[in-house]
């Protein structure tokens, strides 16, 4: 039988073979959901993207896995499973005479996929470390632009709902609101995988109840208890499983451990890395960079970021436990190793005097100065919040037909989910001993 190809370039500027008879009406089996097709050949085209395939590299939850050894699942897990939930809630809203083309249907999905594709390696663990000053999602719609340029324009709408720049607003709260397909997705994944089952969610019972009134997306009233739970199972796994102690120690030192050996590579000094993370390391890249869409040897920032994902950074780490530097060695053993910090968290800031009292007894074990202390000495704070009412409301659509916000038609008090919890947190290393 005879093939046609055809040739289309590929986010490295180099040429790939596309087969035009491939099948793409594909069915994946998720843990999750089940069997998840793919009906569009757009979508499927998406999927087989290297933007796409880079997700495979990188883990949905950073170094959770340290206490949670079953959570290992990467972000191309989720973009598939949002994939299936939008097509639940377009098929949903369908049936309630909500109008929504075929174009529209499959640019909401491609928008829903492609929402995480500016992920760096270990997803929020280092967003702001290889790249200062710039968000996943602005990220994102870099890279989306990008496709969109491969893709001769097909992802225009897309990006205009990416962008809630698109007249149906209902759209883009499907992709990112308080009640959006991504949060429906991760903490049902991420509740599965940890095995916390207070994560747990009725995503399909909250998706059946959608609906749209005054071009805003609602849930109807029958629907008001599996919000509820929504909120409250959120507001679990963020202090059970993304804001886990531990957790968050692995991940503090994980950003120390880039910091140290941006520093020396700038000032210097001969770190191992990969071509890519070279460049992160050995200079400081801000949003304006990729606003200026400036060239390092002779690659665009953006592809060089493209490259990264969590195996360079593992790689990466086990070389610089043999490095001479002692604070970046000692860092980086402890992170591959699992010989973290001791972490102690309180409802208020540590006096100044258990600070300074931290930061003597560190100068003095390891004999660095008073500039490297930061490196040993973790001190900062986080916060979680169930519910943020304002503009971004989740609506719930009354029997009257009337449209109430969720702490108004709740029968319940749910003001606690209103309130930001502010926790505080010091990290040292356990060799201290402090009491």
């Amino acid at each position: 039988m005879k093939k046609f190809f055809t040739f289309v370039e590929d986010t490295f500027n180099e040429n790939v073979i596309i087969g035009l008879k491939t099948n793409k009406k594909k069915i994946i089996n998720d843990p999750v959901f089940g069997f998840i097709t793919l009906q569009s050949e757009f979508i499927y085209d998406l999927v087989e993207h290297p933007f796409l395939q880079r997700l495979r590299r990188i883990k949905q939850l950073g170094l959770s896995n340290i206490v949670f050894p079953g959570v290992n699942h990467t972000r191309f897990e989720h973009a598939i499973g949002a994939v299936h939930l939008m097509g639940m809630a377009i098929s949903s809203l369908k049936m309630k005479d909500v109008d929504i083309s075929d174009d529209e249907a499959e640019a909401v999905t491609a928008a829903i996929l492609l929402h995480d594709i500016g992920h760096g390696p270990f997803s929020h663990a280092l967003e702001h470390s290889l790249v200062e000053g710039i968000s996943h999602e602005s990220l994102s719609l870099m890279l989306m632009e990008e496709m969109n340029r491969q893709f001769g324009g097909r992802l225009d709408m897309a990006i205009q709902i990416f962008k809630n720049e698109y007249p149906k607003k209902f759209l883009h709260q499907l992709v990112a609101s308080q009640l959006d397909i991504d949060r429906l997705d991760y903490l049902r994944r991420d509740s599965f995988f940890s095995g916390v089952t207070e994560g747990t969610i009725g995503s399909d019972r909250i998706i059946k109840m959608l609906n749209v009134r005054n071009d805003g997306l609602v849930v109807e009233h029958k629907g008001i208890y599996s919000i509820e739970k929504f909120l409250i199972s959120r507001r679990l796994m963020y202090w059970q499983v993304y804001l886990h102690k531990t957790v968050l120690s692995a991940e503090q030192m994980l950003v120390k451990v880039l910091r140290r050996a941006k520093e020396l590579m700038m000032s210097g000094v001969e770190v191992f890395a990969t071509p890519a993370l070279k460049v992160f390391l050995q200079h400081k890249i801000t949003s304006h960079c990729f606003d200026q869409a400036q060239f390092v040897d002779g690659k665009n920032l953006l592809d060089l970021f493209v490259e990264l994902d969590d195996s360079d950074l593992i790689l990466a780490m086990k070389q610089w436990r043999h490095h001479d530097d002692q604070i970046l060695a000692y860092l980086a053993g402890a992170v591959i190793n699992r010989k973290l910090f001791r972490i102690k968290i309180k409802s208020s800031a540590f006096s100044t005097e258990t600070i300074l009292g931290l930061k003597e007894q560190i100068m003095r074990r390891w004999t660095i100065t008073e500039d490297e202390v930061h490196y040993f000495l973790i001190s900062d704070s986080i916060s979680n919040y169930g519910y943020i009412s304002g503009s971004d409301k989740i609506n719930i659509l009354m029997k009257d037909g009337s449209v109430k916000e969720i702490n108004d038609a709740s029968d319940v008090n749910i003001s606690s989910l209103l309130q930001t919890v502010r926790k505080y947190f010091v990290c040292y290393p356990k060799e201290l001993d402090v009491k």
